[in-house]
């Protein structure tokens, strides 16, 4: 159960993923830049996964009560799907502002 939040949403992240890899087009498709888009992708899936495990540890199981379970026991799922998703777009969002900076076509 521990990673169900991120195989639910790793469809999602996939299309992320394809869209950071892809698009620009307009941006050279050098070997350096390659490289960088992979350690993007890379570190982005890493952070995902280890931001998901911290918050499916720290995301509180409601006690049963006097009524039975309380709600709320879906937040130790919907927790790590959020801090997976926000982790991998904050790297991926970060990375394509290096990537503009670096490979812009400079104007003349």
């Amino acid at each position: 159960m521990r990673y169900l939040a991120l195989l639910l949403l790793a469809p999602w992240l996939l299309i992320l993923g394809w869209a950071f890899w892809s698009y620009p087009k307009s941006l050279p498709r050098t070997r350096l830049r390659r490289y960088f888009d992979l350690a993007a992708l890379l570190l982005a899936a890493f952070a995902a996964v280890q931001c998901a495990s911290n918050a499916f540890d720290t995301a509180t199981v409601p006690t049963v009560g006097q009524y039975g379970p309380s709600s709320g026991a879906i937040w130790q799922q919907v927790l790590p799907a959020l801090y997976g998703y926000g982790a991998c777009v904050v790297v991926l969002v970060l990375a394509l502002i290096v990537r503009q900076l670096v490979w812009r076509p400079h104007a003349r």
